[in-house]
C-alpha cells in the first residue's frame, strides 16, 4: 500500500526514537503538521504522521467506504516496520483505538493517547449527536457516508473545535475535513474485544474538557482500562492538536517521554 508519510527531521537529532502520529476520522497527516511535527522536530526527534489508506495522498480512496479498523492498523504496522525503529505512538481520536489495538500484539517504548475514542465504543458519542442533529446522523446512515457529520464549518466547529476558534482557521480547517470509512464507524460503534493482558507499553492518556466528541467520562475510562489516571486539558475541545493551546499539550507529551528514559 502507498501510503503518505510526512516527516520532519530535527536540525540536530537528539533520541534515536521517533515519534509516529495517528490522525482520527475525517483528517489525515496535515493535522499533525499544523504544530506538533515542527515543534517535535525543533526538539530533537523525528517526527512523522501518516496518513491512514483513503485519507490524504494514500491509496485506498476508492475503498475508503468499506475500509475497516483492522486495514488501518495494517498501514500503521506497515509503517512501523518501514521506519525500522519502534517508535514513540501518538493517536488522536480514532487514531488512538489504532493505537490501542495496536499494543494488543507489540511493544513499543511509548504510547500516548489524545480525545481517544474509548475501549467501550463510538456508541455514548453517536447517541449525543443523535440527539442534535437526527436528520444529520439519519442522512449519512442512510448514504453509508460519514461526511454529512462534518460537512458544514458550523458543525465541524461544534464537533471538534471550541467555540471562539477563528472563522479564517475554522474555514481552513473544515476545508480539509474529508470522507470517513463508514465500515471503520461501525467497527467503532460497539465495546472492542481486546487482550485481557494489559499493554506492557507505557501508556499517557490525554483529554479535553469540552470535548464534544469523546466526553471526560470517556476519557476516564480509556485510562481505567489501562490502569493509570487521564489528564485533562481546560478550554480545549475535540481537536488537541489544532486548538489554541496545543503547545500545552505537545509540551506535556515530551515532558512525559523524557521522563521514561526513552533515547
Amino acid at each position: 500500500m502507498n501510503l503518505e508519510i510526512v516527516t520532519r527531521e530535527p536540525t540536530y537529532r537528539a533520541y534515536s526514537t521517533p515519534i509516529l502520529f495517528v490522525h482520527g476520522m475525517w483528517h489525515a497527516a496535515w493535522c499533525w503538521n499544523e504544530h506538533f511535527l515542527p515543534y517535535f522536530a525543533e526538539n530533537g526527534y523525528v517526527a512523522c504522521a501518516l496518513s491512514l489508506r483513503g485519507h490524504g495522498s494514500s491509496d485506498g480512496r476508492q475503498m475508503l467506504r468499506w475500509t475497516s479498523v483492522a486495514r488501518y492498523l495494517d498501514d500503521v504496522e506497515q509503517v512501523i516496520r518501514q521506519l525500522g525503529t519502534k517508535p514513540v505512538l501518538v493517536g488522536h481520536s480514532m487514531g488512538g483505538l489504532i493505537v490501542q489495538k495496536y499494543l494488543d500484539s507489540h511493544v513499543v517504548p511509548a504510547a500516548v493517547l489524545l480525545a481517544s475514542v474509548s475501549p467501550s465504543g463510538l456508541m455514548p458519542s453517536t447517541l449525543r449527536f443523535f440527539r442534535r442533529h437526527p436528520v444529520i446522523l439519519l442522512k449519512a446512515n442512510l448514504t453509508l457516508s460519514t461526511y454529512p457529520v462534518v460537512s458544514t464549518a458550523n458543525l465541524c466547529r461544534e464537533l471538534l473545535f471550541s467555540k471562539d476558534i477563528p472563522a479564517e482557521r475554522l474555514a481552513a480547517y473544515s476545508a480539509r475535513m474529508q470522507e470517513e470509512s463508514y465500515c471503520a464507524y461501525i467497527n467503532m460503534l460497539l465495546p472492542r474485544l481486546r487482550s485481557k493482558k494489559r499493554p506492557e507499553t507505557p501508556l499517557l492518556v490525554l483529554g479535553a474538557a469540552n470535548d464534544a466528541a469523546v466526553s471526560v467520562r470517556e476519557v476516564a475510562k480509556t485510562a481505567e482500562t489501562y490502569g493509570t489516571n487521564p489528564e485533562m486539558f481546560s478550554n480545549m475541545a475535540h481537536d488537541m492538536m489544532l486548538e489554541d493551546g496545543w503547545q500545552q499539550v505537545a509540551d506535556r507529551v515530551l515532558m512525559w517521554i523524557q521522563s521514561r528514559g526513552i533515547k
